[in-house]
């Protein structure tokens, strides 16, 4: 069963419910343009570049390619500093090297595995973008391009080999990956962020913070954006 599609419905729904407002705000995001990303994605799953001919043939989907990697650029370089800039890149390129790796181990072969790869990958492209990225933004960019990288890197490892290779970048169970690392990825981090606003909340110091200084909206702990 393709369960990306199924997640971005299930995704503007809420949107469209505003249940995702405090998260779309915090990743500098509108609900209207995450609806437009949603559906630029959607709809872009039926749309292929081919950007490299054959014999080492490398084609991107627009949808699980080409959206997330421009939604990525944009939140990276929104982000308040330079060190969440840094942990968002560092964990886009290790989420890569797991999905990569991941893919030289796994079997070749789908029918040989109880489930589908794109769900091992992307829950650990997810996991590993959350716990380096730590923000929402730096963990949802560093999830959705965790295995565009892994993609190219595949590739790139075609031109060692004697016979024509086809890579194809965010299509097919790909899509799949990258939509559940993204959303894995933003929603652990929105969880763990709630955790540590409760926890400070409750805490002696915060308690005996002057009222007269109250925090700037929209501030949150550090890693919180």
């Amino acid at each position: 069963m393709p369960w990306g599609p199924l997640l971005l419905l299930a995704v503007a729904v809420l949107i469209y419910l505003g249940a995702a407002h405090r998260v779309l705000d915090r990743m500098r995001l509108t609900d209207r343009a995450a609806l437009v990303v949603l559906l630029l994605m959607a709809a872009g799953s039926l749309v292929n570049f081919r950007l490299v001919p054959p014999p080492r043939e490398l084609v991107i989907n627009a949808g699980g390619g080409l959206v997330p990697l421009g939604v990525s650029v944009y939140l990276l370089a929104t982000t308040d500093t330079a060190g969440e800039r840094g942990r968002g890149t560092l964990a886009a390129l290790l989420a890569g090297g797991a999905v990569y790796l991941l893919g030289r181990i796994l079997p070749p072969e789908e029918q040989t595995m109880w489930m589908d790869p794109a769900y091992v990958f992307g829950p650990v492209a997810g996991l590993i973008a959350y716990l380096v990225g730590r923000s929402r933004r730096a963990a949802f960019a560093a999830g959705a391009t965790g295995t565009i990288l892994a993609d190219l890197g595949h590739w790139a490892e075609g031109f060692v080999r004697p016979y024509p290779t086809r890579t194809w970048v965010g299509g097919a169970g790909a899509f799949d990956a990258v939509v559940i690392a993204a959303l894995l990825a933003v929603g652990l981090a929105e969880l763990a962020g709630e955790v540590r606003e409760r926890v400070a909340a409750r805490s002696p110091s915060a308690a005996a913070a002057p009222a007269d200084h109250p925090r700037p909206p929209g501030e949150g702990p550090e890693g919180s954006g």
